[in-house]
């Protein structure tokens, strides 16, 4: 079940179900609500998107009551996340699935809001989108590349392949958008060759993995699985959570592996990752390539859960062509 295509004049609803939207500079969720506008949309935010406890988030009772206004709510035909966090999966036996699959929306985040993504897709059968937080948008550079991938997953309604970025930046620029560093993206790593075709899964490594044995969990039944980890992992927490994914029933039908380029502070080397890989008798014969632009490192892509993909990686030149 697929949400119908943004388009300039529609409404797009920001909630915070994870920490608060307080957290965010002021000036940057002006840039950011400025950068929608631009795009033809109508912003609006959650009653209680603002509000915060002592751990920056908000009362389970309130950021459920948000999202289902946002589904409810006729008008609004998007909704975007303020930023992630830890919690998000607090929510989940409390979502009204029903209600969601009744009115399918555009609903795009990414790091913690991964839980909230699948299991909406597993629930529901709606395809979800990580992507940009709302707090992204208040980015002041090179915003660019992530700004095009999120037109191309949600406003438009052709294929696309996805193209590594010509520069990346880890930088901690919610905290200092003046002074940032941007080094020359090689591309791709080829860890394994092969062809693929199979469903979009994917999101934040460490949240997926709080999904395993619940009935939130998507199955991993041929699926192309787009993975990525922040600054809090490192390669050994990185080694046992992808071992434990693939010690999963279904994950024997995994057709090919896309994983995000690493944080800086993670620790996690090229060489390091191939050795990781190479360990996984699991996923011998089928395509794995890392450095790919999807997750916590800027910029990103936005990728459609529930969407078919096709990876092409022979004599290391890369394809990944998203179908819509």
């Amino acid at each position: 079940m697929k949400p119908s295509r943004l388009k300039a004049g529609d409404e797009i609803r920001i909630i915070a179900p994870s920490r608060s939207l307080a957290i965010v500079k002021g000036e940057q969720r002006r840039l950011a609500e400025e950068r929608l506008m631009e795009l033809g949309f109508k912003v609006t935010y959650g009653n209680t998107a603002l509000v915060h406890d002592d751990f920056f988030s908000n009362s389970i009772e309130d950021r459920i009551e948000d999202l289902h206004d946002a589904f409810r709510d006729p008008n609004v035909k998007g909704i975007f996340t303020a930023i992630g966090g830890y919690n998000a999966n607090q929510l989940l036996r409390y979502i009204d699935y029903d209600l969601i699959k009744e009115n399918p929306k555009v609903l795009m985040g990414y790091s913690d809001i991964t839980a909230i993504l699948l299991a909406i897709y597993k629930k529901t059968g709606l395809t979800t989108y990580p992507g940009p937080h709302f707090s992204t948008f208040g980015m002041k550079a090179e915003l660019e590349y992530t700004m095009e991938y999120f037109k191309k997953a949600v406003l438009q309604v052709e294929d696309f392949y996805l193209e590594p970025s010509e520069t990346w930046s880890d930088d901690s620029w919610h905290l200092e958008q003046d002074d940032r560093t941007f080094h020359t993206n090689s591309g791709y790593m080829v860890i394994q060759e092969g062809e693929a075709t199979g469903t979009i899964i994917g999101g934040n490594l460490c949240t997926i993995n709080l999904l395993q044995g619940t009935e939130y969990m998507p199955s991993l039944k041929d699926s192309i699985l787009f993975i990525e980890d922040d600054e809090e992992s490192h390669p050994f927490s990185f080694d046992r959570d992808l071992q434990s994914l693939l010690q999963l029933p279904d994950a024997s039908g995994i057709k090919g592996i896309v994983i995000g380029r690493f944080q800086k502070e993670s620790g996690m080397t090229d060489y390091a990752l191939q050795e990781i890989i190479s360990t996984k008798k699991e996923i011998n014969g089928i395509p794995v390539i890392a450095n790919a632009n999807f997750g916590h490192v800027h910029p990103f892509v936005t990728v459609p859960v529930g969407a078919k993909a096709v990876m092409n990686v022979k004599n290391g030149k890369v394809t990944v062509n998203v179908l819509s």
